[in-house]
Protein backbone atom coordinates (compact mmCIF):
# COMPACT_ATOMS: atom_id res chain seq x y z
CA UNK A 1 0.00 0.00 0.00
CA UNK A 2 1.47 3.73 -1.02
CA UNK A 3 1.24 6.33 1.74
CA UNK A 4 0.88 9.79 0.59
CA UNK A 5 0.90 12.89 2.95
CA UNK A 6 -2.87 14.60 3.34
CA UNK A 7 -2.85 17.86 1.45
CA UNK A 8 0.21 20.17 2.97
CA UNK A 9 0.07 18.24 6.18
CA UNK A 10 2.47 15.91 7.51
CA UNK A 11 -0.48 13.41 7.67
CA UNK A 12 0.60 10.19 5.69
CA UNK A 13 -2.77 8.59 4.78
CA UNK A 14 -2.83 5.18 2.56
CA UNK A 15 -4.18 5.46 -0.77
CA UNK A 16 -7.38 3.92 -0.33
CA UNK A 17 -9.28 4.20 2.42
CA UNK A 18 -12.29 1.65 3.48
CA UNK A 19 -15.65 3.63 3.71
CA UNK A 20 -18.27 2.36 6.53
CA UNK A 21 -21.31 3.72 5.22
CA UNK A 22 -22.30 -0.10 5.23
CA UNK A 23 -21.60 -0.75 8.53
CA UNK A 24 -24.90 -1.30 10.69
CA UNK A 25 -28.27 -2.51 10.25
CA UNK A 26 -31.92 -1.13 9.83
CA UNK A 27 -31.46 2.11 9.41
CA UNK A 28 -30.14 3.97 5.92
CA UNK A 29 -30.29 2.86 2.57
CA UNK A 30 -26.61 1.72 2.35
CA UNK A 31 -26.42 0.00 6.23
CA UNK A 32 -26.52 -3.42 5.32
CA UNK A 33 -22.97 -4.76 7.57
CA UNK A 34 -23.56 -6.56 11.23
CA UNK A 35 -20.66 -5.98 13.52
CA UNK A 36 -19.41 -9.45 12.87
CA UNK A 37 -19.05 -8.94 9.49
CA UNK A 38 -17.89 -5.24 9.45
CA UNK A 39 -14.95 -6.47 11.95
CA UNK A 40 -13.72 -9.11 9.13
CA UNK A 41 -14.30 -6.34 6.73
CA UNK A 42 -11.87 -3.98 8.56
CA UNK A 43 -9.34 -6.78 9.71
CA UNK A 44 -8.84 -7.42 6.06
CA UNK A 45 -8.33 -3.92 5.39
CA UNK A 46 -6.11 -3.26 7.98
CA UNK A 47 -4.08 -6.66 6.92
CA UNK A 48 -3.58 -5.28 3.30
CA UNK A 49 -1.97 -1.96 4.37
CA UNK A 50 -4.76 0.26 4.60
CA UNK A 51 -4.38 2.97 7.88
CA UNK A 52 -7.55 5.20 6.86
CA UNK A 53 -10.94 4.89 8.12
CA UNK A 54 -14.09 6.90 6.87
CA UNK A 55 -17.55 7.01 8.43
CA UNK A 56 -19.86 9.70 9.54
CA UNK A 57 -22.45 10.71 12.57
CA UNK A 58 -25.22 9.95 10.34
CA UNK A 59 -24.01 6.73 9.17
CA UNK A 60 -26.58 3.77 10.29
CA UNK A 61 -27.63 6.13 12.62
CA UNK A 62 -24.76 6.26 14.30
CA UNK A 63 -23.45 2.78 14.34
CA UNK A 64 -20.98 2.93 11.58
CA UNK A 65 -19.13 4.94 14.18
CA UNK A 66 -19.59 2.98 17.27
CA UNK A 67 -18.99 -0.23 14.98
CA UNK A 68 -15.62 0.89 13.28
CA UNK A 69 -14.74 2.45 16.93
CA UNK A 70 -15.23 -0.94 18.58
CA UNK A 71 -12.93 -2.73 15.11
CA UNK A 72 -9.86 -0.34 15.54
CA UNK A 73 -9.95 -0.14 18.67
CA UNK A 74 -6.88 -2.70 19.75
CA UNK A 75 -4.61 -0.62 17.13
CA UNK A 76 -5.92 2.92 17.28
CA UNK A 77 -2.57 4.55 17.57
CA UNK A 78 -1.83 2.21 14.54
CA UNK A 79 -4.76 3.88 12.42
CA UNK A 80 -6.34 7.34 10.82
CA UNK A 81 -10.07 8.28 11.53
CA UNK A 82 -12.23 10.42 9.98
CA UNK A 83 -15.76 11.13 10.62
CA UNK A 84 -18.38 13.96 9.99
CA UNK A 85 -20.63 16.37 11.50
CA UNK A 86 -23.89 16.77 8.99
CA UNK A 87 -24.86 20.09 8.11
CA UNK A 88 -28.10 19.06 6.71
CA UNK A 89 -29.66 15.60 7.02
CA UNK A 90 -31.49 15.91 10.82
CA UNK A 91 -34.59 16.52 11.39
CA UNK A 92 -34.45 18.67 14.29
CA UNK A 93 -33.60 22.10 13.23
CA UNK A 94 -31.31 22.22 16.32
CA UNK A 95 -29.02 19.09 14.53
CA UNK A 96 -30.02 20.09 11.15
CA UNK A 97 -26.91 22.95 11.10
CA UNK A 98 -23.11 23.85 11.71
CA UNK A 99 -23.62 25.71 14.57
CA UNK A 100 -21.12 26.13 17.32
CA UNK A 101 -24.07 24.29 19.23
CA UNK A 102 -23.78 21.44 17.25
CA UNK A 103 -20.19 21.05 16.67
CA UNK A 104 -19.36 20.84 20.17
CA UNK A 105 -21.94 18.21 20.49
CA UNK A 106 -21.35 16.31 17.63
CA UNK A 107 -17.78 16.08 18.80
CA UNK A 108 -18.22 14.86 22.23
CA UNK A 109 -20.82 12.51 20.55
CA UNK A 110 -18.51 10.69 17.90
CA UNK A 111 -15.68 10.69 20.50
CA UNK A 112 -17.84 8.33 22.75
CA UNK A 113 -19.18 6.57 20.02
CA UNK A 114 -15.72 5.51 18.27
CA UNK A 115 -14.46 5.26 21.77
CA UNK A 116 -11.34 7.15 21.35
CA UNK A 117 -9.97 10.46 22.87
CA UNK A 118 -9.53 12.16 19.45
CA UNK A 119 -10.54 12.22 15.64
CA UNK A 120 -7.55 12.34 13.13
CA UNK A 121 -9.73 14.10 10.46
CA UNK A 122 -13.00 16.06 11.32
CA UNK A 123 -15.11 17.20 8.21
CA UNK A 124 -18.28 19.15 7.93
CA UNK A 125 -20.52 17.20 6.47
CA UNK A 126 -22.36 19.11 3.62
CA UNK A 127 -22.36 23.19 3.93
CA UNK A 128 -24.87 25.23 5.98
CA UNK A 129 -26.29 28.22 4.19
CA UNK A 130 -27.62 29.48 6.88
CA UNK A 131 -24.93 29.59 10.25
CA UNK A 132 -22.18 32.06 9.31
CA UNK A 133 -19.48 30.57 8.47
CA UNK A 134 -17.14 32.50 10.99
CA UNK A 135 -19.23 30.96 13.78
CA UNK A 136 -18.69 26.87 11.93
CA UNK A 137 -15.33 27.68 11.72
CA UNK A 138 -14.54 29.37 15.21
CA UNK A 139 -15.86 26.02 16.69
CA UNK A 140 -13.91 23.54 14.09
CA UNK A 141 -10.95 25.82 15.52
CA UNK A 142 -12.31 25.23 18.99
CA UNK A 143 -12.58 21.54 18.84
CA UNK A 144 -8.26 21.23 17.45
CA UNK A 145 -7.33 23.45 20.18
CA UNK A 146 -8.72 21.59 22.71
CA UNK A 147 -7.45 18.41 21.25
CA UNK A 148 -10.22 16.62 20.62
CA UNK A 149 -9.15 16.65 16.75
CA UNK A 150 -6.09 16.95 14.85
CA UNK A 151 -6.99 18.20 11.25
CA UNK A 152 -9.91 20.01 9.40
CA UNK A 153 -12.21 18.99 6.08
CA UNK A 154 -15.21 19.70 4.41
CA UNK A 155 -17.10 17.21 2.86
CA UNK A 156 -19.22 18.54 -0.69
CA UNK A 157 -19.07 21.77 -0.22
CA UNK A 158 -18.87 24.43 -2.95
CA UNK A 159 -15.39 25.65 -4.10
CA UNK A 160 -16.45 29.21 -3.22
CA UNK A 161 -17.84 28.26 0.25
CA UNK A 162 -13.97 26.55 0.84
CA UNK A 163 -12.37 29.65 -0.31
CA UNK A 164 -14.29 32.01 1.29
CA UNK A 165 -13.82 29.89 4.68
CA UNK A 166 -9.80 29.12 3.98
CA UNK A 167 -9.87 33.13 4.37
CA UNK A 168 -11.82 33.28 7.26
CA UNK A 169 -9.30 30.69 9.34
CA UNK A 170 -6.41 32.53 7.85
CA UNK A 171 -7.58 35.93 8.98
CA UNK A 172 -7.95 34.99 12.38
CA UNK A 173 -5.05 32.30 12.98
CA UNK A 174 -7.36 29.58 12.69
CA UNK A 175 -6.69 26.26 11.47
CA UNK A 176 -7.26 25.65 8.24
CA UNK A 177 -8.93 22.66 5.81
CA UNK A 178 -6.58 20.73 4.64
CA UNK A 179 -9.03 17.76 3.63
CA UNK A 180 -12.38 17.54 0.51
CA UNK A 181 -14.26 14.97 0.55
CA UNK A 182 -15.84 15.02 -2.68
CA UNK A 183 -17.59 12.83 -5.55
CA UNK A 184 -15.27 11.56 -8.29
CA UNK A 185 -14.91 8.68 -10.73
CA UNK A 186 -14.95 8.80 -14.40
CA UNK A 187 -19.12 9.17 -14.65
CA UNK A 188 -18.82 12.09 -12.01
CA UNK A 189 -16.25 14.58 -13.17
CA UNK A 190 -18.20 18.11 -12.23
CA UNK A 191 -15.38 18.81 -9.47
CA UNK A 192 -12.88 19.48 -12.30
CA UNK A 193 -14.31 22.95 -13.12
CA UNK A 194 -13.96 24.43 -9.54
CA UNK A 195 -13.29 22.54 -6.65
CA UNK A 196 -9.69 20.78 -8.10
CA UNK A 197 -8.30 23.84 -9.22
CA UNK A 198 -9.11 25.82 -5.82
CA UNK A 199 -8.08 22.45 -4.05
CA UNK A 200 -4.65 22.40 -6.27
CA UNK A 201 -4.09 26.13 -5.31
CA UNK A 202 -4.78 25.85 -1.59
CA UNK A 203 -2.77 22.51 -0.95
CA UNK A 204 -6.10 20.90 0.07
CA UNK A 205 -5.83 16.66 -0.86
CA UNK A 206 -9.27 15.40 -2.42
CA UNK A 207 -10.90 12.28 -0.45
CA UNK A 208 -12.83 10.59 -3.40
CA UNK A 209 -16.18 9.37 -2.25
CA UNK A 210 -18.09 6.74 -4.44
CA UNK A 211 -14.83 6.34 -7.24
CA UNK A 212 -17.35 3.77 -8.48
CA UNK A 213 -20.34 6.18 -8.74
CA UNK A 214 -22.19 3.68 -6.28
CA UNK A 215 -21.09 0.72 -7.59
CA UNK A 216 -22.12 0.75 -11.42
CA UNK A 217 -18.57 1.08 -12.73
CA UNK A 218 -17.88 -2.04 -10.76
CA UNK A 219 -19.51 -3.76 -14.33
CA UNK A 220 -22.04 -5.81 -12.54
CA UNK A 221 -24.96 -3.76 -14.02
CA UNK A 222 -26.17 -4.97 -17.70
CA UNK A 223 -27.28 -2.26 -20.18
CA UNK A 224 -31.16 -1.97 -19.87
CA UNK A 225 -31.81 -3.82 -16.60
CA UNK A 226 -30.39 -1.54 -13.28
CA UNK A 227 -32.39 -4.99 -10.84
CA UNK A 228 -30.06 -7.91 -12.79
CA UNK A 229 -27.55 -7.58 -9.71
CA UNK A 230 -28.18 -6.58 -5.97
CA UNK A 231 -25.91 -3.72 -5.47
CA UNK A 232 -25.72 -0.36 -4.07
CA UNK A 233 -27.01 1.52 -7.22
CA UNK A 234 -30.27 -1.04 -7.75
CA UNK A 235 -31.40 0.54 -4.43
CA UNK A 236 -30.30 4.14 -4.06
CA UNK A 237 -30.16 5.29 -7.35
CA UNK A 238 -30.67 8.90 -6.69
CA UNK A 239 -27.27 9.96 -6.15
CA UNK A 240 -24.59 10.03 -7.89
CA UNK A 241 -27.04 11.42 -11.40
CA UNK A 242 -25.94 10.08 -14.91
CA UNK A 243 -27.24 9.28 -17.75
CA UNK A 244 -27.66 5.89 -18.13
CA UNK A 245 -26.50 5.54 -22.01
CA UNK A 246 -23.57 7.32 -21.59
CA UNK A 247 -22.88 5.51 -18.58
CA UNK A 248 -23.05 2.24 -20.06
CA UNK A 249 -20.83 3.79 -23.23
CA UNK A 250 -18.07 4.41 -20.32
CA UNK A 251 -18.91 0.93 -18.51
CA UNK A 252 -17.71 -0.34 -22.30
CA UNK A 253 -14.41 1.24 -22.68
CA UNK A 254 -13.54 0.53 -18.58
CA UNK A 255 -14.16 -3.04 -19.66
CA UNK A 256 -11.94 -3.05 -22.85
CA UNK A 257 -9.32 -1.59 -21.05
CA UNK A 258 -9.51 -4.13 -18.22
CA UNK A 259 -9.85 -7.19 -20.69
CA UNK A 260 -6.24 -5.33 -22.40
CA UNK A 261 -4.95 -5.59 -18.76
CA UNK A 262 -6.51 -8.81 -17.25
CA UNK A 263 -7.65 -7.40 -14.56
CA UNK A 264 -11.45 -6.40 -13.37
CA UNK A 265 -13.48 -2.83 -14.89
CA UNK A 266 -13.72 -1.98 -10.92
CA UNK A 267 -9.55 -1.72 -10.60
CA UNK A 268 -9.51 0.02 -13.63
CA UNK A 269 -12.04 2.56 -12.43
CA UNK A 270 -10.44 2.85 -9.41
CA UNK A 271 -6.82 3.35 -10.75
CA UNK A 272 -8.15 6.16 -12.75
CA UNK A 273 -9.30 8.16 -10.02
CA UNK A 274 -5.76 7.21 -7.96
CA UNK A 275 -4.25 8.79 -10.99
CA UNK A 276 -5.51 12.49 -10.77
CA UNK A 277 -2.63 14.22 -9.08
CA UNK A 278 -5.17 16.39 -6.64
CA UNK A 279 -6.33 12.92 -4.85
CA UNK A 280 -4.57 11.92 -1.90
CA UNK A 281 -6.65 8.57 -0.98
CA UNK A 282 -9.55 6.80 -2.33
CA UNK A 283 -12.83 5.95 -0.07
CA UNK A 284 -13.86 2.54 -0.95
CA UNK A 285 -17.05 0.67 0.17
CA UNK A 286 -17.71 -3.04 0.48
CA UNK A 287 -20.12 -5.46 1.55
CA UNK A 288 -17.86 -8.78 1.34
CA UNK A 289 -14.27 -9.56 1.60
CA UNK A 290 -14.14 -10.36 -2.02
CA UNK A 291 -15.12 -7.05 -3.04
CA UNK A 292 -12.91 -5.37 -1.07
CA UNK A 293 -10.12 -7.09 -1.78
CA UNK A 294 -10.86 -6.25 -5.67
CA UNK A 295 -10.69 -2.80 -5.08
CA UNK A 296 -8.15 -2.73 -2.39
CA UNK A 297 -5.87 -4.39 -6.08
CA UNK A 298 -6.52 -1.42 -7.62
CA UNK A 299 -3.22 0.52 -5.65
CA UNK A 300 -1.32 -2.15 -7.61
CA UNK A 301 -2.56 -1.61 -10.54
CA UNK A 302 -0.71 1.66 -13.23
CA UNK A 303 -2.67 2.73 -16.17
CA UNK A 304 -0.76 3.60 -19.25
CA UNK A 305 -0.61 6.82 -20.30
CA UNK A 306 -2.83 5.41 -23.52
CA UNK A 307 -5.28 4.23 -21.18
CA UNK A 308 -5.62 6.73 -18.96
CA UNK A 309 -6.01 8.56 -21.93
CA UNK A 310 -8.63 6.82 -23.53
CA UNK A 311 -10.54 7.06 -19.82
CA UNK A 312 -10.18 10.46 -20.02
CA UNK A 313 -11.40 11.09 -23.83
CA UNK A 314 -14.55 9.12 -23.07
CA UNK A 315 -15.50 11.08 -19.98
CA UNK A 316 -14.01 14.79 -20.19
CA UNK A 317 -16.49 17.11 -18.73
CA UNK A 318 -18.20 19.77 -21.02
CA UNK A 319 -16.70 22.92 -20.19
CA UNK A 320 -18.82 25.51 -18.19
CA UNK A 321 -18.44 29.32 -18.37
CA UNK A 322 -15.87 30.65 -17.73
CA UNK A 323 -13.97 27.69 -18.32
CA UNK A 324 -15.29 27.09 -22.31
CA UNK A 325 -14.57 31.13 -22.49
CA UNK A 326 -11.04 30.75 -21.65
CA UNK A 327 -10.51 27.40 -24.33
CA UNK A 328 -11.91 29.58 -26.62
CA UNK A 329 -9.32 32.23 -25.69
CA UNK A 330 -6.35 29.94 -25.82
CA UNK A 331 -7.40 28.30 -28.79
CA UNK A 332 -7.65 31.52 -30.68
CA UNK A 333 -3.78 32.52 -29.18
CA UNK A 334 -2.75 28.91 -30.80
CA UNK A 335 -3.84 29.80 -34.22
CA UNK A 336 -2.20 32.82 -33.97
CA UNK A 337 1.23 31.73 -33.35
CA UNK A 338 2.11 32.71 -30.03
CA UNK A 339 3.91 30.85 -27.91
CA UNK A 340 2.74 29.55 -24.17
CA UNK A 341 4.75 32.06 -22.44
CA UNK A 342 3.76 35.26 -24.28
CA UNK A 343 -0.04 34.07 -23.93
CA UNK A 344 0.66 34.07 -20.39
CA UNK A 345 1.93 37.64 -20.25
CA UNK A 346 -0.99 39.02 -22.72
CA UNK A 347 -3.76 36.88 -20.31
CA UNK A 348 -2.45 38.92 -17.31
Amino acid sequence: MEFVPLGTTGLFVSRLALGAMTFGTGSGPMARLDEQAAHRLVGEALDRGVNFFNTAATYGAGQSEVILGSALRARRDEVLIATKVSGNTASSPVLNRLSRRHILASVEASLRRLGTEYIDVYLAHHFDPVTPLEETLDAFDTVVRQGKVRYLGFSSWPAWAAAAARGIQERNGWHTFCAAESYYSLLGRDLEHEIVPYCEYAGIGVLAWSPLAMGFLSGRYARGDLSAADGRFASYDAVPPFDLDHGHDVLDVVRDVAAGLGTTPARVALAWVLSRPVVASVLVGASSIAQLVDNLGAGELELSPDDVARLDGATAPRAIYPGWLRQAVATRRGRMGLPEETSRRIQL
